[in-house]
């Protein structure tokens, strides 16, 4: 059962947002659920999606940006995907068709997991192959606290996946095969400094 939604007495300006890359502590908080959308979340978010471009990512979580909340953006284009966003009837779609936000995601996975190669902007210069489920079914809030619920496959199912592993202090790191975790080891070194 998940913890009871809060909201922090202040959050930060959303003007003050910019990506933290590993090894910063707040990539290892597990984010606390988001209470009402206010405003100011949705401001939060809006500025998400631009630091988010401005890394040329497809994905960001809170915790990317130093907020140990659960929230994360997404926009999948199907050029990335290398897929129509709009897959026939009963194929789940594998892009976004525009940004989208997920706030207090629940995630409902399905299928034998598959090896992909995964990179995340808060861990540079680092790729290696993740295995995880090939469709998901996800649950969340979007920016205007409306419940939505999504089936993905493909590249969206994964974002989706990696992003919510970023609200649960998860990073590809851990989930990596042991070939592509020896050969990130010196990488990963230098970044821990």
């Amino acid at each position: 059962m998940p913890a009871p939604a809060s909201n922090p007495t202040s959050l930060p300006d959303p003007a003050s947002l910019h990506l933290v890359e590993y090894p910063d502590p707040v990539l290892r908080q597990k984010a606390k659920p988001i209470g009402d959308v206010s405003p100011q979340w949705r401001a939060i978010a809006e500025r998400m999606l631009d630091v988010m471009d401005d890394e040329r990512g497809i994905g960001l979580a809170g915790p990317q940006v130093g907020l140990a909340w659960r929230i994360f953006v997404l926009d999948v284009p199907a050029v990335e995907s290398g897929e129509d966003a709009r897959s026939p009837k009963d194929t789940p779609p594998t892009a976004t068709e525009g940004p989208m936000v997920f706030i207090n995601p629940v995630l409902k996975l399905e299928g034998p997991v598959e090896p992909y190669e995964e990179g995340c902007l808060s861990l540079p210069d680092i790729r290696g192959d993740v295995l995880r489920p090939p469709v998901v079914t996800v649950t969340a809030l979007d920016e205007h606290g409306k419940q939505f619920t999504l089936r993905a496959g493909g590249l969206l199912a994964r974002c989706i996946q990696h992003e919510t592993d970023h609200l649960d202090g998860v990073l590809i790191i851990d989930k990596m095969t042991q070939g592509s975790r020896m050969k990130n080891r010196k990488a990963i070194k230098e970044l821990e400094g």
